[in-house]
């Protein structure tokens, strides 16, 4: 596994007003920045997942990228960025706000996708980054992806959005507000000194697994239905242990107001567009307006549909269904 480090990027000025100070962002990197610094990708993880997503712990990228592989570790140097307001070392809600010298919690400046990727684009400068060959991410990260499109359209060769869209729909943090205020251990968000709701974290990450087509997967290693279910409940313990409920609602927040669609003329990027045929979140049904919508927009871009049964988490757990065609589109980026 490779080693998180943590990056002083300064203030940020939010896009919604308001100021975050002192930012910070948690990374890893594998591979060699090239003289000129222009070798680079950037990868960007899910929702509720990490920047380590690529050392197998988590969603399996990690045959995707190293020596050899489709993202190739020995001509790229790769960076995977933990987004700010994640759990897993960024500035987020669980931060002490250096005004208060206590957590933020509810406090948190709202964020957007563009502000989380201001933040990556800060971490790129102070690394030496010149120009990106792609920015890759499924779900979460997929919107990061098209966001640096836009935002930054001239940074990068191409862009991998992985079982995404190109907006969000959903409520924002609102839902899931009214689902944690039903716990006693709430407080208004303000729990970090009372142990938080690791019961309901734990019921909440087990229904988004299952959501995610994790059932499937595990079906072959954990045949019994029981200890299936018992899998799946570790798995979720886990992660509760880790996963802060106001960063869930800082990122569903940011999420609710992702919406690239009439920015689209601003990529230049090349762009590879992939679904997972069972992904109940972001279903192939998507592919015919995206793909028009970026023709429309005068986007070079080519679709890829994983034929797999593991639903939103295809790209990792069936990475070999699509890692040709990622190899081939990175080789074709130069």
């Amino acid at each position: 596994m490779s080693e998180t480090q943590l990056a002083a990027i300064g203030d940020l000025e939010l896009r919604g007003g308001g100021r975050l100070r002192a930012a910070e962002l948690a990374y890893v990197t594998y591979g060699e920045l090239a003289p000129g610094g222009r070798n680079a990708v950037l990868l960007t993880h899910g929702y509720t997942s990490s920047h380590l997503f690529a050392d197998g712990a988590e969603g399996d990228w990690s045959t995707l990228i190293g020596p050899g592989r489709p993202i190739d570790t020995n001509r790229c140097f790769v960076i995977s960025s933990n987004m700010l307001g994640s759990s897993f070392g960024s500035t987020a809600p669980r931060s002490l706000n250096p005004a208060t010298l206590r957590p933020y919690g509810p406090e948190f400046p709202r964020l957007t996708v563009a502000d989380i990727v201001a933040a990556q684009r800060r971490l790129l400068e102070q690394l030496g980054v010149e120009h990106l060959i792609a920015v890759v991410g499924p779900s979460y990260g997929g919107a990061q992806a098209f966001t640096w499109g836009v935002e930054y359209p001239d940074f990068m060769s191409g862009l991998v959005p992985v079982c995404t869209g190109i907006r969000f729909p959903g409520r924002g943090g609102a839902p899931l507000r009214e689902r944690f205020a039903a716990d006693p251990g709430w407080n208004g968000g303000d729990y970090y000194a009372t142990g938080g709701m690791p019961r309901m974290m734990t019921t909440l990450r087990e229904d988004t697994l299952r959501s995610y087509g994790i059932e499937a997967q595990l079906a072959d290693q954990f045949p019994g239905p029981a200890e299936r279910a018992a899998e799946i409940t570790r798995q979720a313990r886990a992660w509760a242990e880790i996963f802060d409920p106001n960063s869930m609602i800082a990122l569903a927040d940011a999420a609710a107001s992702y919406d690239v669609t009439a920015q689209l003329g601003r990529i230049r990027a090349r762009v590879l567009y992939v679904l997972s045929r069972t992904d109940a979140l972001f279903p192939p049904s998507l592919a015919e307006g995206v793909m028009a919508a970026l023709k429309a927009a005068g986007v070079a871009a080519d679709y890829v549909e994983i034929d797999s049964e593991f639903g939103h988490r295809a790209s990792g757990a069936d990475a070999a269904k699509w890692a040709p065609a990622l190899r081939a589109f990175m080789n074709s980026l130069g």
